[in-house]
């Protein structure tokens, strides 16, 4: 793609919503010659597949020797078709730093998309919490967890109808 092909394609998705960035990661491994393409794949295979990626290209660092392992890092412009994919991308791949580049001043956001966002959060919490629980926590701790989820679920319930009922008209 041409540079003025994507300054205009840039544009165009920031007024629209789009946001640019800078994302940078690190990567460590401790076979050197499996660095560079393990970046490439995070970017080639992962990220460009991402819903919401307009697209993403950068550089990748010469790996360099670190204690017993080596190191590259990374550094991607990536162009989002909104906030929503950002905070996705975040999420799921935690890049070691970000820098907005576009827009410069505020990120205009509609409410759905905010409640769309606080939605998404609000699962990747919930697949990250469960992914612990089965994954990580010994059998008993689990069954705790369950428990007092069970219980903190009954209390939810009884408070929302405590307010429904505040809410009622009286007769």
């Amino acid at each position: 793609m041409a540079r003025s092909e994507l300054d205009r394609i840039t544009e165009e998705k920031i007024a629209k919503g789009g946001v640019l960035v800078l994302l940078y990661f690190d990567m460590r491994h401790q076979d050197k010659e499996k660095l560079q393409p393990l970046m490439a794949d995070l970017i080639n295979e992962r990220l460009l597949k991402e819903p919401g990626i307009v697209y993403c290209y950068g550089s990748i660092e010469e790996p360099i020797k670190d204690k017993d392992s080596y190191v590259t890092s990374g550094i991607l412009t990536v162009l989002v078709d909104s906030f929503r994919p950002l905070v996705n991308i975040m999420f799921k791949y935690a890049p070691a730093g970000i820098e907005i580049l576009k827009p410069t001043r505020e990120i205009p956001m509609r409410l759905s998309d905010l409640h769309s966002i606080l939605m998404d959060i609000s699962n990747m919490s919930i697949d990250y919490s469960r992914y612990i629980l089965e994954r990580v926590m010994k059998q008993e701790d689990v069954e705790a967890i369950k428990e007092h989820i069970s219980d903190r679920e009954k209390l939810g319930k009884k408070l929302l109808e405590q307010a429904n009922d505040h809410k009622k008209p009286e007769k």
